[in-house]
């Protein structure tokens, strides 16, 4: 792309050396970010960024991206309804051609809200065509993101209930090196695996040495609700000497105090599903309870079957969740609230540089560092729910929502400007739609032939 310059704008770097510019610019070269100062002079094209904040692209660690063409499908679902009206309703139905239409619209709708970096979860590869139209969506949008190979969903009973069905190493082999010989470019691989309680031990063993084998990170779903919470699965990974740095560990609502440690001693990183995990019962979202064992948590959407898809609503989930409990127990026993409760600063960075750090991509991007990738976000601060602005970060945090996201930049290209989306949105749109209304028809033909 050259050379473009962001100018004028409240600079929100989430790098502490670098630090925050109540007006300042950022370079772009090519790729990568070039410069950040209070004022930069450069024959580049310059982007006037007066009245507008900057920052690093959100990061959304893990979503089942797949699920785009059932959007609220299931608005009231808990975590047992989910289960079954998404994963032994719908899942078995999905062609190839579903899911790539959804990995278009999601990923598109990512970057719309300015996510710019994806975790996508896709535990939807019924056949070895579904995880390559999964890939092709991604591809064809532009969005940064890490590819979570899963297991197929063609029977709850068959891949959920201590399932014998590993994930199948010869397709994951012909994935990784068909698309992620390089690890350098926009996308990269991952194993999404169900773990032990879901799975038979020799499962488990089994999709831990293939991601090792392949040297590629593994991202599995622990402690969450009735169906899940009962499972001491960090225990049983123990038991199984499987622990490491490699892993992310998804919502930990009912982690015991040990598998919390044990998780921090061997390195393992988190995510939290925020609003998910308050509205479909999943528990408690753990920020502050991440951070008491050292442990630096991330956000993400997780199934916009029954939430909204956008950070602005998870860390809104997020700060309202953490801070009601902390004020609760502080009123309760008639003490101080303590400093370490959730600010709006440490909320940004959870959705930035965190994001990155937990995706294995914080050498990358997270943090508007010189040298990093240039994936960065633009909010127009003179919208009426965002103006007048006392508190930058505030103002992104607690006030901006998916209008005010101006320009979108993804490795040096701008995915969105001037709030639209570069990107044939009609045509995606189209491709969900017809998704959705093949997924519905075959769902309620398998529901009378069932009767």
């Amino acid at each position: 792309m050259g050379k473009v310059l962001l100018k004028g704008g409240t600079v929100l770097s989430v790098d502490p050396d670098v630090g925050d510019l109540q007006s300042g610019d950022v370079l772009i070269e090519d790729d990568r970010i070039a410069g950040v100062e209070a004022s930069i002079d450069a024959d580049a094209e310059i982007v006037n960024c007066a009245d507008k904040i900057v920052i690093p692209g959100f990061v959304d660690s893990h979503r089942h991206t797949w699920e785009a063409a059932i959007r609220n499908c299931a608005p009231n679902a808990t975590l047992d309804d989910y289960f079954v009206h998404i994963l032994d309703t719908f899942a078995p139905l999905y062609r190839a051609e579903d899911v790539y239409a959804s990995n278009v619209a999601g990923s598109l709708e990512c970057l719309n809200a300015g996510i710019t970096t994806l975790v996508d979860w896709s535990h939807i590869n019924n056949t070895p065509e579904h995880p390559d139209a999964a890939i092709r969506g991604l591809q064809e949008t532009g969005i940064r993101a890490q590819y979570a190979y899963g297991s197929a969903n063609t029977s709850l009973e068959k891949y959920w209930f201590f399932s014998a069905e590993a994930i199948p190493g010869d397709d994951v082999r012909r994935v990784r090196d068909t698309y992620f010989s390089s690890a350098d470019g926009l996308l990269t691989m991952a194993l999404a695996t169900r773990g032990p309680g879901f799975t038979q031990d020799q499962v488990v063993l089994s999709e831990w040495g293939l991601a090792r084998e392949l040297g590629i990170p593994l991202t599995v779903h622990v402690a969450m609700g009735r169906m899940a919470g009962r499972f001491a699965m960090v225990e049983q990974l123990d038991r199984l000497g499987l622990l490491g740095p490699d892993t992310t560990f998804i919502h930990c609502c009912y982690f015991s105090e040990h598998e919390w440690k044990r998780v921090a001693d061997t390195g393992g990183t988190i995510s939290i599903a925020a609003q998910v995990e308050l509205q479909m019962g999943h528990g408690w979202p753990p920020v502050n309870k991440s951070y008491q064992f050292g442990l630096r948590p991330s956000l993400s959407i997780d199934v916009v079957t029954t939430v909204p898809g956008d950070m602005f609503t998870q860390m809104r989930a997020a700060f309202g969740a953490e801070r009601a409990r902390v004020n609760a127990v502080a009123w309760e026993a008639d003490t101080g609230v303590p400093d370490t409760i959730l600010t709006a600063e440490r909320l940004l960075e959870i959705a930035t540089a965190n994001g990155a750090h937990v995706a294995g991509l914080e050498d990358r991007v997270g943090s508007l560092t010189p040298g990093k990738k240039a994936d960065i976000v633009v909010i127009d601060a003179t919208a009426i729910n965002v103006a007048p602005v006392h508190d930058p970060v505030a103002a992104v945090t607690l006030c901006a929502d998916v209008s005010n996201v101006e320009h979108v930049i993804v490795d040096g290209e701008f995915r969105k400007r001037d709030f639209k989306l570069l990107a044939d949105v009609d045509r995606a749109r189209t491709l969900v739609e017809n998704a959705r209304d093949f997924l519905v028809d075959a769902a309620a033909k398998a529901k009378a032939s069932a009767a």
